[in-house]
């Protein structure tokens, strides 16, 4: 996992701790830079399907 290019915002380019995404062959990885060993793995489509669902408040019903 180490190989991959990690990438956050430059939003939280001062900040200790963000989400971090990698694009590789078999998709996207996910992480928190403060547990960088914790891993989620993800399509694009599910991801954009996700950022969707958040942007436009999907999910905002949910608890």
């Amino acid at each position: 996992m180490s190989l991959l290019n990690w990438r956050k915002s430059t939003f939280s380019e001062n900040q200790a701790n963000c989400v971090e995404l990698a694009a590789a062959h078999d998709g996207i990885h996910m992480r928190e830079s403060d547990e960088p060993d914790t891993v989620l793995h993800t399509t694009p489509a599910t991801l954009r399907s996700f950022i969707r669902a958040v942007k436009t408040g999907g999910l905002d019903h949910t608890t």
